[in-house]
This record gives C-alpha cells, structure tokens and sequence, in this order.
C-alpha cells in the first residue's frame, strides 16, 4: 500500500510512452540518457529526479502534473 504511489507513476510512464509508440530506446535519446535507465525506472528499481521526470514528460510531448491530496 505505501508503494502504491510509485506503481501508479512507474505505470503511467509506461503507458505513456506506449502511447507515443516509442520504443525505450528511443525515449532514453530524446531525453540524454541510456536505454538501460529507462528499464530500470520502469521495472522500478530506479527513483526519478523531479527533473528527469520533466525531461521525460517533455520527450513525450506531454505536461508533467504532480499533486498532493488529502488522504
């Protein structure tokens, strides 16, 4: 249950870049970095920077959304 945060966006990384038919090879180049590390953060053994995760999002031509609420 404490890890269900880090599912949700492992998951939404993955079906994000699904959508844009992109391979994790060819996300890892549009954002400087290697295919390996993109399997690492989706498999989750990998924790993103903020910044990464923006670098990603703008890859993928999408907005980075982040939000805090109430429990």
């Amino acid at each position: 249950d404490k890890l269900q945060p880090e599912f949700e966006v492992i998951q939404a990384m993955i079906d994000a870049r699904k959508n844009k038919k992109m391979t994790q090879a060819q996300l890892a180049k549009k954002i400087g970095t290697k295919q390996s590390v993109i399997s690492r953060l989706e498999i989750g053994k990998g924790n993103p920077t903020l910044s990464f995760l923006k670098r990603f999002a703008e890859a993928l031509g999408t907005h980075l959304e982040i939000r805090l609420t109430k429990i």
